[in-house]
């Protein structure tokens, strides 16, 4: 065992050298800096990119299938081990190279693929999710069916070789820019709410599909409501068996609460003491005392949860990883909202901003950026129900109602 840990390590610095090497040759300068929601390489088939390096980068990183290392090398990933992936992980970070590609392709529905979907499934999605062929969005929250997701009424009914989906989704991020969904709908009204749900996927061009974007208290619209009237969706892009949808939504609520931490702007923990110092700082630029304790306590959760995060990344067969997924999202939830309120803090007066040209830019932007982020205790499953999960699954406390 020893001998054997030893060749492991060893052969996991040989490859961390290889990374290191790679990276200094094929990173460009202006991949190595903080990155603006403007400038977030979503893909698709109308990806726009804000400069000639970051479609540089996507492409070389794509040719050395590390947008999603881990995944198979026929479906256009590197199939590398996780603990390679780490390293390439860490070594991305130590010279703040961006993310080439951010997708809910790769961060959800992929890894569902992986697990669950028929190998022509995965031969068709997978490598245009690996390449950023395919923007996709979720729809899965609707009017009346929120927390209590299972309730939900949008309706799919089946038609020879294809469904036809009638009802709407809410909540959908980024609809709007979005190429195709993966989309919860009831297939069966008779059975009961859990049991009739089936899993489908579909383009978001198809005759009948109407997208609705909803403007937000940041100023920003994205989130949409999405409307489907007559909508065909070929049979074949069933996910799992009808009526079996629960099971699969519930999977990639997982790994949504998993890798949704994992994507969090690392560098926030800089920003705030740059903020601090351009904004709160004495004459002799010191900072405050309890405002500097404080973003350093941030500083400190940050990394906790980061140590979290791997240790669910090496716990994937641990009976418990799923509801674990629950006490990341929560912890993450609860972080960046302290994040943004540091943030506006540290700012002092220029934080009080909403618009105007006596208010600095970057303040106006921080105002934004702190509002969007009320959301984050709702979107991938409110805190409260997570705490439920917590509760339930890890502690076993009994249900109230009972």
């Amino acid at each position: 065992m020893i001998q054997t840990g030893i060749f492991m390590a060893t052969e996991l610095e040989r490859f961390r050298d290889e990374v290191r090497e790679w990276l200094e040759l094929n990173c460009p300068a202006s991949m190595r800096t903080p990155m603006v929601d403007s400038e977030i390489p979503w893909g698709g088939r109308n990806a726009k990119f804000p400069n000639p390096d970051t479609k540089l980068w996507l492409d070389r990183m794509i040719e050395k299938g590390w947008t999603v290392p881990t995944w198979p090398e026929q479906y256009g990933g590197a199939g590398l081990s996780i603990e390679q992936a780490q390293v390439l992980e860490q070594e991305m970070e130590k010279i703040n190279a961006r993310t080439p590609l951010f997708s809910m392709g790769i961060f959800m529905l992929g890894p569902v693929l992986l697990e669950l979907g028929t190998e022509e499934q995965k031969q068709r999605f997978l490598p245009d999710i690996a390449r950023g062929k395919r923007r996709w969005c979720q729809g899965y929250s609707e009017p009346g069916a929120g927390s209590d997701l299972a309730s939900l009424s949008t309706k799919a009914e089946l038609r020879g070789d294809h469904y036809l989906i009638n009802g709407s989704k809410i909540w959908n991020s980024e609809a709007d820019q979005s190429d195709w969904i993966f989309c919860l709908v009831r297939t069966d009204f008779d059975a009961p709410k859990h049991k009739g749900i089936s899993f489908l996927l579909f383009d978001l061009d198809s005759p009948g599909v109407d997208r609705q974007p909803i403007k937000l208290i940041s100023g920003s619209s994205v989130f949409c409501q999405t409307f489907f009237d007559d909508v065909k969706v070929p049979a074949e892009n069933l996910v799992g068996e009808e009526n079996a949808g629960w099971s699969i939504a519930k999977r990639l609520l997982q790994y949504e609460r998993q890798n949704v931490g994992k994507h969090l702007n690392k560098s926030f923990d800089i920003k705030l003491w740059d903020l601090a110092k351009k904004y709160s700082s004495s004459a002799d630029g010191q900072i405050e005392p309890d405002l500097r304790s404080r973003i350093a306590r941030q500083a400190i959760q940050d990394g906790a949860l980061g140590l979290l995060i791997e240790r669910l990344e090496r716990e994937a067969d641990n009976p418990n990883a799923g509801s674990m997924s629950s006490v990341m999202k929560v912890a993450m939830a609860d972080i960046n909202l302290q994040r943004g309120e540091l943030a506006i803090e540290a700012m002092g007066a220029a934080g009080l901003g909403w618009q105007g040209d006596e208010f600095p830019e970057e303040a106006l932007g921080e105002v934004r950026v702190w509002l969007r982020g009320k959301a984050n205790s709702i979107e991938g499953g409110t805190s409260e129900v997570n705490l439920n999960i917590i509760a339930k699954r890890i502690l076993g406390l009994p249900d109230p109602q009972h």
